[in-house]
């Protein structure tokens, strides 16, 4: 069994709590409050940018031209075409003034940006991983569940259930599983398991719109 097999089975749990939780059903039958939408993609946009700094990181530490290459196009992915996402929605719902990054967003960059600088580069790319792969599979999972022929979220929905987007998911795969040793494997593990629950408590404080208290 490879290193992502292990990964997956071990957070399998998080993924369920995940497709269950308010914000993933709602958005598939298309009724998720416009307000929560708009306010998911305004952090959404606050992450990226962060993520593109994680994943530049990774593609300056990491061990062959084939690894520098891919992690530098994922980095100027995150950075350029899901920020061309977030404008065409920016635009869409009017959303003009730049929201305070939440709790939970600051929370999760903060992660990234600290294991991609100083964790060995091993435990680095598994730290990005469930980005690429949650997402995924939450995307497929939303696609396969909706029906609504004029979905409002159809954009959204369509970009992380694509074919291009697995290509990317399944490189990422790829060199986690590549680079797991024994030595790194258990780090690789408990960081991508923080990250899928990182994801989790992205999507919920959308939900709530959460803020800081003081």
């Amino acid at each position: 069994m490879s290193w992502s097999e292990r990964a997956w089975q071990r957070t399998a749990h998080i993924y369920d709590e995940i497709i269950t939780m308010p914000f993933i059903k709602e958005l598939i039958d298309g009724t998720l409050p416009v307000e929560k939408f708009k306010f998911y993609i305004s952090q959404d946009a606050l992450y990226l940018e962060q993520f593109g700094r994680a994943l530049s990181l990774i593609a300056a530490r990491a061990y062959t031209v084939e690894q520098v290459l891919q992690y530098t196009r994922f980095a100027e992915g995150a950075i350029v075409v899901e920020n061309a996402l977030h404008a065409a929605y920016f635009q869409q719902y009017d959303i003009t003034e730049k929201i305070s990054i939440s709790p939970s967003c600051h929370h999760y960059t903060s992660f990234l940006l600290g294991t991609c600088a100083l964790a060995p580069v091993e435990v680095a790319m598994a730290a990005v991983l469930p980005c690429f792969w949650i997402y995924k599979r939450v995307g497929d999972y939303i696609y396969a569940q909706q029906t609504a022929a004029d979905h409002p979220y159809r954009n959204w929905i369509d970009t992380y259930a694509g074919e291009a987007f697995g290509e990317l998911v399944k490189k990422a795969i790829d060199f986690c599983d590549a680079v797991a040793t024994p030595a790194q494997e258990e780090a690789m593990h408990v960081a991508y398991e923080k990250a899928c629950r990182l994801e989790y408590m992205f999507w919920d404080s959308a939900y709530r719109q959460e803020k800081w208290t003081v």
